[in-house]
């Protein structure tokens, strides 16, 4: 009764009220997410009333998203993550940085506009649709990662990350390919129209 309820047009006030009710009860998944910047009710996203969205109004996040418990979503430079992408909890997600800035301008630092410091970086984060983001990973200012990643757990992101990559470590580098991966499983799918990108495979042995 609920579901059938919250995927009326009633979804985005009860996706509010769970939301407000996550400030006083231990974490649990709220389904649903205005997105700012196309305007639009994502009902199929699922983001944990732990999680912290800072600037949602540069958060452009698709439907069918996962975020996770005690995340961070820095959205001050711009973050856009695909759709049926999935970011497992205490990971952070930083699209701005002022670790020089801090130090060049000191006590200075807080009446000074953004743009106007020195050392001070504004970069977009872009995470591309049915990616995988580990447990407890760091994303930095600029990072781009492709469509289909894995990102295993603890591995801090910086530069770009190319389609269906498995990458792991500080820096995170590429030890796999999701296709590889996929290969064995997808003669087991019921309907294999379900598989997110069904060109994918087409190419591989």
């Amino acid at each position: 009764m609920f579901r059938k309820l919250y995927f009326s047009s009633f979804g985005y006030l009860i996706s509010l009220g769970l939301r407000i009710l996550g400030k006083v009860h231990d974490p649990f998944m709220v389904y649903g997410f205005y997105n700012r910047v196309s305007q639009t009710f994502q009902k199929y996203s699922r983001i944990s009333s732990s999680a912290k969205l800072i600037n949602k109004k540069n958060i452009d996040l698709a439907d069918h998203v996962w975020i996770g418990h005690y995340c961070l979503v820095d959205g001050t430079g711009g973050v856009s993550i695909g759709e049926g992408s999935q970011i497992s909890s205490h990971t952070v997600i930083y699209s701005h940085s002022s670790q020089d800035a801090i130090r060049m301008l000191g006590k200075e630092y807080i009446k000074v506009a953004a743009d106007q410091r020195p050392g001070y970086k504004l970069k977009p984060v872009s995470i591309g649709s049915y990616t995988f983001i580990g447990t407890s990973c760091v994303i930095l200012p600029g990072a781009s990662i492709g469509k289909g990643c894995i990102v295993g757990a603890g591995s801090v992101i910086r530069g770009d990350v190319p389609d269906y990559a498995i990458v792991s470590g500080n820096p995170a580098q590429v030890i796999g390919d999701t296709r590889d991966r996929d290969q064995s499983k997808f003669a087991a799918l019921l309907d294999k129209n379900w598989y997110y990108d069904t060109e994918a495979l087409t190419d591989r042995k």
